[in-house]
């Protein structure tokens, strides 16, 4: 059964009296991505009394009531009163933004948040990080426990910030008595998003790296917007994950994307992928890479539990991110334009294909072949 509109549910809100409606939540990020969704999909909701939107420039939900500032500003403080509830979503994790800039915004606007969250008497602020926090590891469960050690390092695009980001949400409690901390942790995000891992399924051949066992979950933006509105609503809180039930090996995605594979041996790949980074022709670390060749899938039973399913399927968003990146041409991270994608060809146009070429050359010549 589809929702009402949401203007109609937003009329209906206003036309409610106000005890007999739930929390005032503030959302940072609100003006694009996925704080536009969730603020779109808060404003009309019955249960929400009011939203609060946060960002660098004004964005086109006019139900919600706007605030232009940098949330790395301590006004933000004086924003957030009177709400019961903030939804952190500014962030900044573009894989083309410089990582000691990337760093700065995240890490300082999640500690401004937190303490002007408490300042202002907000009771619970929500966090969105990644499941990729667990880390990709060969000798992970299938599925992890969303209780399960997070064992990532900070050498994948944006992990590190996200990271540093699970710490303050650990410590904010014990600085900020009274303050509720809820984590929600989304497998490979796909709507609207341009990562190291969307890019993956741009490429003219996927990347198996020898010896590596791959497992895939995806989580639409619609199913982590729902989430975040449970999250929001105090349906779930503490840690958990968001995203479909269950996975698809890499051969299952071979078969539903069409798309054959490259395989290559583990040092040729990594070594390649670290030293395209190093030189600045593809913005993604060697890193990135662990996320394709180990699984780092996470149980949503926390979520389950709550009463909360996801409405899309692994084998549906899949379909829906090829759909979204159809026509685009990534070669080791890089999106490449229609020239020089033809200019490379299909058999050119593979990962890590400029340096992994040379690093071949070199190994045989070593060897003596």
């Amino acid at each position: 059964m589809s929702s009402p509109d949401p203007q109609v549910r937003a009329a209906r809100n206003r036309s409610t009296p106000s005890a007999a409606r739930g929390p005032v939540v503030a959302v940072t990020g609100a003006a694009s991505g996925v704080g536009d969704l969730l603020t779109r999909r808060l404003v009309g909701s019955d249960e929400i009394k009011q939203v609060i939107a946060i960002d660098e420039r004004r964005g086109d939900v006019s139900e919600a009531q706007w605030h232009i500032l940098d949330v790395r500003d301590p006004a933000i403080a004086e924003k957030l009163r009177g709400a019961d509830v903030v939804v952190h979503l500014a962030l900044d994790l573009d894989l083309e933004t410089d990582s000691a800039a990337r760093t700065a915004y995240n890490v300082r606007g999640t500690q401004t948040v937190l303490t002007a969250a408490a300042a202002a008497g907000v009771h619970r602020v929500v966090l969105c990080t990644s499941a990729m926090v667990y880390g990709a590891l060969a000798d992970n469960d299938i599925p992890l426990s969303e209780d399960a050690e997070l064992r990532a390092t900070a050498e994948a695009t944006g992990v590190g910030d996200l990271l540093e980001i699970e710490r303050l949400a650990r410590r904010a409690p014990r600085a900020h008595p009274g303050l509720n901390i809820t984590v929600v942790r989304p497998a490979v995000l796909v709507g609207g998003t341009d990562t190291a891992l969307t890019r993956y399924f741009e490429s003219p051949r996927l990347l198996v790296v020898a010896g590596s066992r791959p497992a895939w979950q995806f989580c639409h933006v619609e199913d982590l917007v729902s989430a975040l509105e449970y999250a929001a609503l105090e349906k779930v809180d503490g840690e958990f994950a968001v995203g479909c039930d269950g996975w698809l090996e890499q051969e299952e995605v071979e078969e539903l994307s069409g798309i054959r594979r490259m395989e290559l041996p583990s040092a040729v790949a990594l070594g390649a992928a670290a030293r395209l980074h190093r030189i600045g022709l593809t913005p993604s670390p060697a890193g990135d890479l662990a996320y394709t060749m180990h699984p780092w899938v996470v149980s949503v039973g926390r979520l389950h539990d709550a009463g909360w399913r996801p409405r899309w399927t692994n084998e549906e968003v899949l379909a829906a991110l090829l759909e979204e990146v159809s026509g685009r041409h990534t070669v080791a991270g890089r999106r490449l334009g229609r020239k020089d994608a033809t200019a490379a060809g299909a058999a050119g146009a593979t990962v890590a294909l400029l340096g992994t070429a040379a690093l071949v050359r070199r190994a045989r010549r070593r060897r003596g072949l």
